[in-house]
């Protein structure tokens, strides 16, 4: 019943495409023009990728911390590492950098050399005030002299915060208001107003500036996506056009080409701006792979047309034949590779959601594209010149694939016994990768930001905040002596930590606060005794300015603190090891029937993000495979066709997997996405072989050896074109500046030529071993779809 459907049904698509061929042109112009006016719809990117799903524990919690503190990752910082800074003249030229940066509405607050406060006793009225660490502006060297000596020897609680005593490096901190931290105006901002201020300082002083900060690095991230977007677009343009030309050496058949994807490309902007999704690292290389993929449609319907020209030179018969005879096998190749896209939708990633639903719809889209326009212009153009068909009889590809069937024909054995090789040598590649990454491995090396990213983890021990949470349960529990040394104790272990700078909390407040009641004396830059402690906080308590540093560190009811300290860039797998130290520390210092301690921050969400999203992709890749057997299963109506059909295109995914084993390139996002991408692609030279073959085995009376040889000799052609295609076409993505892009890149394309290998050698070898089995009339009864090139009128010259 399906079989006679199917049958019937493209024909009649075919007579529908031609006979209203005005009318469909229209429509697809009416919708580019409806698509390209969502354009205005889309969004650049200027929030961080949500990974977790928002009922995730870790999620959670990060919004529990927020909702008391506030966003952490608001602040920029400008660093300078030159001891001319500390003349009078580039002093306060660097003082001033400060004043015209708080003078922006974008900025909430600075702090730096020009407005940082000194705690000291006022005796008269028994409290704390802030004074002014810089009084006058100094004129001479002995007063700059005199000042830095001050903040260097005589500030405690202002390292690792405004300087570095080691290094001599100095620090300004620029907060950004909260409001405008995901927004256009951020960007705006750091891009244009923060760039000039500091171009202006370096020219005027020659000194240099690094600026770094998460704002910072997430806008001219999202600069270097947009940037990369046209390169890429372009790139794979001019890689699968001149590929496509060396293939039929026609400018026709390449424009038209061209034509279908461009329009594709438009496309897929457009749907990005009528779904309203934000323009992100994965869903920018939408409108490239919209190109790569598309190219292989093309080649499939234009040699289609093409050999039918040169068997009867009928124009319409051969458009009606490439419309029926390839519809079904393109619209099936097409849907299995949306499927290995597709996948992404049930993870709860929103990045990975939106990607998946946009590249899936856009599969399609190209392949109706295809189907539709590229019939109908030839049908107005005269029929292609014989020298527009020689390409049909290179020798160079007959070699190719005379070769092919040699190596089938008499060395299966060997053929086996490579195989079976190379399965154990990739499984113990396998053994050695690494669930690894970290936050900043995949941004482009060779950038200013990601220097500057490198020199403040050097001088300041990181950048990504991490966030110690700690609820007393009661309150004013926070500054109770008991609290205080529990977290003093637990701040020491944390500094003993290389990759985690000192923590700040309110014990650096008190023991500044001991500091001051001292008169300044940095010795006592220490927590108060228990005989201190009481007329300490009674003079803390009738301090307004020292309230006032308090709520950047307690919250209003004193009840719940925090310990703030930056991690370093670096694996997942030592990330984890420092959470599980920091962790045994909160465990032994805040027992839990009294306290209620947990770990957030950015750098925290990174690891649990991770970790989730790798083992959700697993469950996409295994999905991935499940559904293209379904698909398989509806075509062959064969469970050993099935597993036939998966066993030569699961193996270059373990190949792949071993080859990153032996490389050293870690499991993370931007690798694991290899897989289900590739697996979606490749599987479609497993349909055009084992349909044509079946085709083949009907015409030759279920004579499998005969079969399989002619079903290679009439694939290999279109398999090994396209596979070059997409070779080169996903190779375009290693010009990539973005690590995990320029990985995606280079292993899809080798996964692919593994594949192409593995469908022209091993499965119709595997074919020709089982043949006892497979020929059998029950099990292949009447051909589901119609698949190559050179189907119907061959059957009949056979």
């Amino acid at each position: 019943m399906v079989a006679k459907l199917t049958k019937g049904f493209w024909p009649k698509v075919s007579r529908i495409i031609l006979r209203n061929r005005i009318l469909i042109l229209i429509a697809i112009v009416g919708f580019t023009v409806f698509l390209a006016l969502q354009w205005k719809n889309m969004q650049f990117s200027n929030t961080e990728a949500n990974i977790l799903p928002d009922d995730h524990p870790a999620t959670v919690e990060y919004n529990a911390f927020t909702k008391v503190f506030g966003e952490e990752g608001n602040a920029i910082v400008i660093a300078v590492r030159d001891s001319a800074l500390f003349t009078p003249t580039n002093f306060n030229r660097w003082n001033k950098l400060s004043k015209q940066l708080e003078a922006f509405p974008e900025i909430d607050f600075v702090v730096s050399t020009d407005n940082l406060r000194v705690l000291v006793k006022d005796n008269e009225a028994q409290a704390f005030v802030m004074e002014p660490f810089i009084k006058n502006s100094p004129k001479t060297q002995k007063e700059v002299d005199t000042l830095i000596n001050h903040l260097f020897n005589e500030l405690p609680f202002y390292d690792n915060l405004v300087y570095n005593p080691k290094s001599g490096t100095i620090q300004t901190v620029a907060y950004l208001d909260k409001d405008i931290m995901n927004t256009e105006v951020r960007n705006q901002f750091i891009l244009n107003d923060l760039g000039d201020l500091v171009k202006g300082f370096e020219e005027e002083t020659q000194l240099d500036v690094h600026v770094s900060g998460m704002p910072y690095i997430r806008t001219w991230n999202t600069k270097s996506i947009v940037d990369e977007i046209g390169v890429f677009i372009l790139a794979a343009l001019l890689v699968t056009s001149l590929i496509f030309f060396f293939f039929f050496r026609s400018f026709r058949a390449t424009f038209i080409s061209m034509c279908v994807v461009i329009i594709g490309v438009m496309w897929a902007f457009g749907f990005l701006g009528l779904l309203k999704y934000e323009v992100t690292i994965l869903t920018a290389l939408i409108p490239p792979l919209i190109i790569v993929i598309g190219i292989p449609n093309c080649i499939f319907l234009i040699n289609k047309y093409q050999q039918e020209v040169k068997k009867h030179g009928n124009q319409a018969l051969s458009l009606q034949r490439v419309i029926s005879k390839i519809g079904n096998a393109t619209l099936m190749t097409n849907i299995t590779t949306a499927s290995g896209f597709a996948t992404f939708i049930i993870l709860d990633s929103d990045l990975l959601k939106e990607f998946g639903i946009v590249a899936s719809i856009n599969i399609v889209g190209i392949f109706i594209l295809s189907l539709l326009i590229i019939p109908i212009i030839y049908s107005f153009m005269p029929l292609p010149k014989t020298k527009h068909l020689k390409h049909l009889n290179k020798k160079w590809i007959d070699f190719f694939v005379n070769r092919m069937e040699s190596i089938v024909r008499n060395h299966r054995i060997a053929v086996y016994l490579v195989t079976v090789g190379v399965l154990v040598l990739s499984i113990i590649g396998i053994y050695q990768i690494k669930i690894t990454g970290s936050r900043i491995e995949d941004l482009p090396k060779n950038t200013h930001f990601f220097k500057d990213i490198r020199f403040f983890e050097q001088e300041f021990d990181g950048i990504m905040p991490m966030e110690i949470v700690v609820d007393t349960e009661r309150k004013n529990g926070v500054i109770k002596p008991a609290t205080l040394k529990r977290m003093d104790q637990l701040g020491t272990v944390i500094n003993e930590i290389p990759e985690l700078s000192r923590p700040l909390s309110v014990v650096d407040l008190i023991k500044y606060s001991k500091q001051a009641f001292y008169n300044g004396i940095p010795k006592y830059y220490q927590l108060p005794t228990s005989q201190e402690n009481t007329f300490i906080m009674d003079v803390a308590r009738k301090s307004s300015s020292d309230g006032d540093l308090l709520k950047s560190f307690v919250d209003s009811t004193g009840q719940t603190g925090r310990l703030t300290t930056y991690m370093r860039d670096v694996k997942i797998d030592r990330m984890e090891e420092i959470e599980e130290d920091v962790q045994q520390a909160i465990n032994k210092f805040f027992p839990s029937e009294r306290f209620k301690v947990f770990m957030t921050g950015k750098a925290l969400l990174f690891l649990k993000g991770t970790k989730y999203l790798v083992k959700n992709l697993l469950l996409s890749l295994a999905l991935a495979i499940g559904l293209i057997s379904i698909f398989m299963a509806y075509l062959f109506r064969s469970f050993r066709m099935v597993i036939i059909s998966l066993v030569p295109n699961l193996l270059p995914l373990v190949i792949t997997a071993g080859v990153m084993g032996y490389l050293g390139v870690p499991i993370k996002p931007s690798t694991i996405l290899v897989f289900s991408i590739a697996f979606g692609i490749s599987v479609d030279d497993t349909i055009h072989f084992l349909a044509k073959y079946r085709q083949e085995l009907a015409a030759h009376k279920w004579h499998i050896k005969r079969s399989v040889y002619a079903a290679l000799r009439e694939t290999g052609v279109s398999m090994f074109y396209t596979s070059i295609v997409l070779f080169f076409g996903f190779s375009v993505f290693i010009i990539s500046s973005f690590g995990g892009t320029k990985a995606l890149g280079g292993l899809v394309s080798a996964t692919l030529l593994f594949a192409m290998l593995s469908n022209l050698i091993l499965l119709p070898s595997l074919l020709l071993s089982l043949e006892r089995s497979i020929a059998n009339k029950q099990v292949l009864k009447e051909p589901q779809i119609d698949i190559l090139p050179q189907e119907e009128d061959n059957l009949k010259d056979k």
